[in-house]
């Protein structure tokens, strides 16, 4: 049983929630978005994960030439490298083992537009609003986004715990080497 491939493990979870974080505050911060550079509303994003390289899913939706989500097999055929905002890379640092392949452990399959329509309010004096005096803003709630934060921040807590209890394991397991 390798010790240190449960730390990666947890590592890459934790690299993965802090994503998932990142796409939160970037959703909370745009929640009143009415104008993007691709025209429109800001679009909710979600972060999907795929929990192993081994997996028949994860290996089916991956491209083996770039690394990225081959076409068709997003939900809703909406995951696109585009999706990201600017400052959230889809490739985190440490995905790829020394032989360049996927490490196993949790990794970001990608970011995820939401689907669902913007919310239209009536505000004619707007720059946005439309010939009917109506504007599109995001469908964000800032309640679902903050218990998407908590989720994401307990999970991050909880891989954090288990990579400490595991250097306790190593650390115990040394001294009873040494005597």
């Amino acid at each position: 049983m390798n010790l240190f491939a449960m730390m990666e493990t947890s590592g890459s979870a934790m690299q993965a929630e802090r994503m998932r974080a990142e796409v939160v505050a970037a959703n909370m911060a745009n929640a009143e978005t009415t104008r993007t550079a691709s025209g429109g509303a800001y679009g909710r994003q979600h972060v999907v994960f795929a929990a192993n390289a081994g997996d028949p899913e994860f290996s089916s939706a991956l491209d083996a030439a770039s690394g990225s989500l081959a076409p068709g097999n997003s939900p809703e055929g909406t995951l696109t490298p585009a999706a990201l905002p600017p400052l959230l890379p889809l490739n985190l640092p440490g995905s790829l083992n020394n032989s360049g392949s996927i490490a196993p452990g949790v990794h970001i399959a990608g970011v995820v537009e939401d689907p669902s329509p913007p919310l239209k309010r009536y505000d004619p004096g707007h720059p946005d609003a439309g010939p009917d005096g109506y504007v599109s803003y995001p469908d964000i709630n800032p309640l679902t986004e903050m218990v998407d934060l908590m989720g994401a921040t307990r999970a991050y807590g909880l891989n954090s715990s288990a990579v400490q209890a595991e250097k306790g394991m190593i650390t115990s397991a040394l001294e009873i080497v040494k005597s």
